[in-house]
């Protein structure tokens, strides 16, 4: 990631986190409206899966200067999701779903340069769980 795409992240996330309920309740309705095959892999109450995904998010976007720091938090993410059943084809439309949010939240904030910006944080940490996933089911 570029200094510029940092910058451009951080700073729409600021934006953001301010409705960080209303914004991953958001992403989960967008996520089962376009993927109904994953509403199973969601037993628990979808408001706190919401808290716990824009704590995560939040969490790497504090870091972005230091992703590193985060790559044990990574892993353990990835097992989890590959407990629930994640597939490594289930982060394209997660992706999808992410930047769907972004831009309704971000309303005219959001721009080709800010959808560029989120769009290569979401690869490396979609590369990153898909890598950590593949790593453990082979050991």
């Amino acid at each position: 990631m570029t200094e510029r795409q940092i910058v451009l992240v951080k700073n729409t996330w600021s934006y953001v986190v301010v409705n960080s309920e209303q914004a991953g309740q958001l992403f989960y309705q967008r996520l089962f409206e376009v993927a109904p095959a994953v509403r199973p892999m969601f037993t628990g109450d979808i408001k706190a899966q919401a808290r716990k995904l824009m704590n995560m998010v939040t969490l790497i976007v504090t870091k972005l200067h230091k992703l590193d720091d985060v790559v044990d938090e990574i892993k353990m993410l990835a097992g989890r999701h590959s407990k629930y059943g994640a597939k490594p084809e289930h982060y394209s439309v997660v992706g999808e779903c992410l930047l769907w949010t972004l831009e309704k939240g971000l309303g005219n904030r959001w721009d080709a340069e800010t959808k560029e910006a989120w769009t290569t944080v979401y690869g490396i940490l979609a590369n990153a769980m898909i890598t950590n996933q593949r790593a453990a089911a082979t050991t």
